[in-house]
């Protein structure tokens, strides 16, 4: 499933592929968020043949609350449901579950949640959650786990940790006693948790190991916690899971976030930023961060980089972005998301370029700057 081609020596930056039946990811890779079965404002065809997007990512909770898992098998799963043919990665819901703390409950059997769009009642069990990623078909699903937040004590985040480890057993057995229903094979990754808290950090990362997933995601961080810190969770964290598993570092982040995390040892990235920022006017870009709402670009009739393939650097002046922004129109939410989209994949080669070169220890720093720069 998982080839480790080289790895630097100054840091812990590192070259690899995943295989799937539904495609090769090379990695480090980033994967934009499909929450609901679409990468908001973007088509299937644009994330294949302009961002360039290897894999996606959808969510559990989301698809099994809408359309449904009836719906969903009834069309031969996701892959087929949305009409992407490459591969898929599925959250098993625990994030969301998280978000909701003031109306869910935690007990051993599993999560039991109000419904956001009803408030009907759900229990999702780590077997159920299995059963209904086998219904989504995705090509690699996450364990359910249940997130911390941060701060918590010591105490607290070490019972939710033992609790977690409890449901990935189980969710591990359910996964191994069950088959695929569309007749490709899927994958399962765990999830370490243990807060911000380097012993426990160790003992999750050394649970989920024996449990021989055949990939493992760093859990529990960017919940608040300061960059810093989670930087130095990251950099433990990575010390203590297997060297021939694919990593993933859930929930992060901005470019300069995944540089550094790159540096750390991460192979895999997901994260709402590119889009969600986009929407709100936000341009990720080789020299900085632009807020194209800003009045500066009221009469800036040039186009931001020429030699960027995105249609907001080679066809559309900045002016005119501006005024779609401001007179609220869909266009400029479409255009934005695909560039911000297209420059995470960009970002992403341009790591494996140097990786594979042996330039990226000296590049990324500076990389960090230039990209965190604001224009």
């Amino acid at each position: 499933m998982f080839q480790l081609i080289k790895t630097l020596s100054r840091t812990k930056a590192r070259l690899g592929q995943i295989t799937t039946d539904h495609g090769s990811i090379d990695t480090p890779i980033f994967m934009p968020v499909g929450t609901q079965g679409t990468v908001k404002a973007v088509s299937q065809d644009d994330l294949k043949q302009k961002i360039k997007a290897q894999i996606i990512l959808g969510n559990t909770y989301h698809l099994y609350l809408r359309p449904g898992n009836q719906i969903m098998k009834n069309a031969g799963g996701l892959h087929q449901f949305m009409g992407w043919n490459k591969p898929i990665l599925t959250d098993s819901g625990g994030y969301q579950i998280f978000s909701l703390a003031e109306i869910r409950e935690l007990k051993e059997k599993g999560a039991t949640f109000q419904s956001h769009l009803d408030g009907s009642k759900h229990l999702f069990t780590p077997e159920n959650v299995v059963e209904t990623q086998r219904i989504l078909g995705s090509d690699i699903m996450m364990i359910l786990d249940e997130c911390p937040p941060w701060p918590a004590e010591y105490d607290y985040v070490k019972k939710s940790m033992a609790l977690t480890h409890r449901w990935a057993k189980r969710g591990r057995d359910a996964f191994l006693n069950s088959d695929s229903l569309y007749g490709h094979q899927q994958f399962q990754f765990g999830i370490v948790q243990g807060g911000t808290y380097k012993d426990l950090r160790k003992e999750s990362s050394e649970f989920m190991s024996s449990l021989d997933f055949e990939g493992l995601a760093i859990g529990g961080l960017s919940v608040g916690e300061p960059t810093d810190l989670m930087y130095e969770i990251t950099d433990f964290n990575t010390d203590h899971l297997p060297k021939e598993k694919p990593r993933y570092l859930m929930g992060v982040g901005t470019p300069g976030n995944l540089l550094q995390c790159v540096a750390l040892g991460i192979d895999m990235f997901d994260c709402v930023i590119p889009t969600r920022n986009a929407r709100n006017g936000m341009l990720y870009t080789r020299n900085g961060i632009i807020n194209i709402r800003n009045a500066k670009w009221k009469n800036h009739h040039q186009v931001l980089d020429p030699d960027f393939p995105t249609d907001i650097c080679q066809r559309y002046s900045m002016s005119y972005i501006h005024h779609l922004f401001r007179a609220k129109e869909i266009l400029g939410l479409e255009l934005a998301s695909k560039h911000n989209l297209t420059f995470y994949l960009w970002l992403m080669d341009e790591i494996q370029k140097n990786i594979r070169e042996e330039t990226f220890d000296s590049w990324y720093p500076e990389m960090i700057k230039k990209v965190e720069n604001r224009l």
